[in-house]
């Protein structure tokens, strides 16, 4: 086997993004995937022939002259994709207190139709805007530029999107509707920095999409560009050692014992499954410890629905509904109330615009509710797990159909997934939807950098920035430039 330039662990968005960057530059790429599939939370499968998406269902900033879109141009694929922008009037339905709320695309619009519900609350509405575009303008590869002094980005992670909505407004139903969709990032008020809230809140009003036909084509087009580099990928490779010499890593050890040499190291998956590869000695205990004891983010219980032919309307919209009387469900989290809330989405397709062919429910589900089976083979849970996954299904379902009539009529068959199946095809930890747990009250501690104490080895991937497609693209974009420069890897980007 070669020496590498750059061996990738890990072919999420985090490792596609870094491969196609840094084989771009003429880099010898290497990316070895645990799992038989390529592409991490940007795999889709397939039930009754129809497309389903593991993790990724929306995404904001991919409008002509935005962020994401100006990345993906860069990365050669956003031509390519076969994108659906949703609703502009309301591309969010909040459905909280027995009343529904839009979110619109654009600014102006977004306040307009937020007025109508509380029209005295204008102003507040317009503070939001220029408080929310305060805050993007502090993190510089938000906004493709390189860091500068200026930049803030820390106070912005000091500071919790709870204190901030109260700053905006005394209303405590305009501050629940504000973080109505924060299932995007399992808002926890008093803990979740505002920083989270805002750069994906004004992504997402500046320009919301789908992927048609699924978000796997984003991988694809990753892989199709790495190999066009030069640059080689390998499925069904579990690392199971990272060997060092001299301080450095020097090869990856697979699960059947084949050894990979690279000159450069980055991982893109969890950083504590990364840790757990290296020998204990080549990295300070309190690294170390810190990392391991780092809080997760809450799991899901998950619904995948195929309908019966031109039965249930596409749906250009998100919807997200409450039963409580707050939007912060995570802080009151009660099995014994289950469903506390959820976020229910159709999913375009190509060939289809009037009816959907499947839909998409979550909600919250912590991991204890399920760890009774996780030494169990997949295939070897037992009838009781069925059972429980069954028993949750159906009654979500119904919760489901109470306010989206005729929804479990027209449902042919149905898939259930649990904390476990998060955890058993993403490779995150305790099934968790988005890694580690920012915490404002910890902003430092719970902000992981991509460069590690080994000079050689670089993390990537949503623990290191943020989750989602833009924040996942930041980190790759901030991992690679560690190897090829800042200034000249946003040049590029810019210019792409």
């Amino acid at each position: 086997m070669p020496k590498y330039d750059v061996v990738i662990i890990g072919s999420g968005l985090g490792g596609l993004a870094c491969g196609n960057i840094l084989s771009k530059e003429g880099m010898n790429v290497c990316i070895l995937e645990k799992q038989h599939q390529f592409g991490g939370n940007l795999q889709t499968f397939k039930r009754d022939g129809k497309v389903f998406d593991t993790g990724i269902h929306y995404v904001g900033g991919l409008s002509k002259g935005q962020n994401l879109h100006q990345y993906f141009k860069y990365f050669g694929i956003m031509d390519k994709l076969k994108i659906r922008q949703l609703d502009k009037d309301c591309f969010d339905k909040i459905s909280f207190g027995g009343k529904e709320y839009c979110f619109a695309q654009g600014f102006e619009r977004f306040i307009d139709t937020l007025s109508k519900d509380f029209p005295s609350e204008k102003n507040a509405l317009k503070e939001y805007k220029k408080q929310i575009k305060n805050i993007c303008s502090y993190f510089p590869l938000y906004n493709l530029r390189p860091h500068t002094d200026e930049d803030n980005e820390q106070y912005y992670y000091e500071r919790n999107v709870g204190d901030f909505l109260q700053s905006i407004t005394s209303n405590k139903v305009l501050q629940n509707v504000l973080a109505g969709n924060n299932l995007l990032y399992a808002g926890i008020p008093d803990r979740t920095p505002v920083a989270i809230h805002a750069l994906i809140t004004n992504s997402l009003i500046e320009g919301a999409y789908r992927f048609e036909d699924g978000s796997h084509q984003i991988a694809d087009l990753l892989i199709e560009s790495i190999k066009n580099n030069g640059g080689s990928l390998f499925h069904s490779s579990e690392v199971k050692e990272l060997k060092t010499k001299n301080g450095e890593i020097e090869s990856a050890v697979l699960s059947n014992g084949e050894v990979i040499e690279g000159k450069y190291f980055i991982s893109a998956i969890h950083p504590y499954l990364t840790l757990k590869m290296i020998d204990p000695s080549e990295l300070r205990n309190s690294y170390r410890t810190r990392i391991n004891e780092l809080e997760e983010t809450i799991s899901v219980f998950a619904i995948y629905a195929s309908f019966k032919p031109d039965s249930f309307k596409y749906m250009n919209y998100n919807y997200y509904h409450f039963n409580e009387d707050t939007v912060w469900t995570i802080p009151n989290y009660n099995p014994s109330a289950w469903t506390q809330e959820y976020l229910f989405l159709t999913l375009p397709t190509s060939t289809s615009c009037e009816y959907a062919e499947t839909a998409t429910a979550m909600t919250y589900m912590k991991f204890d509710e399920v760890k009774k089976w996780e030494k169990s083979n997949i295939e070897k849970r037992g009838s009781d797990y069925e059972a429980f996954k069954n028993e949750k299904a159906e009654k979500f379902i119904a919760d489901i159909d109470k306010q989206l009539p005729g929804f479990k009529e027209s449902i042919q068959h149905y898939f259930a997934s649990t904390p476990l199946s998060m955890k058993d095809y993403t490779g995150t930890r305790n099934g968790s939807i988005y890694g580690i747990l920012h915490d404002s009250n910890q902003a430092l501690k719970t902000r992981v950098s991509a460069k590690t104490k080994i000079p050689n080895l670089l993390l990537t991937g949503q623990n290191t920035n943020l989750h989602g497609v833009l924040g996942v693209t930041v980190s790759a974009v901030i991992s690679a430039s560690h190897l090829i420069g800042m200034d000249y890897l946003i040049k590029k980007v810019n210019h792409a």
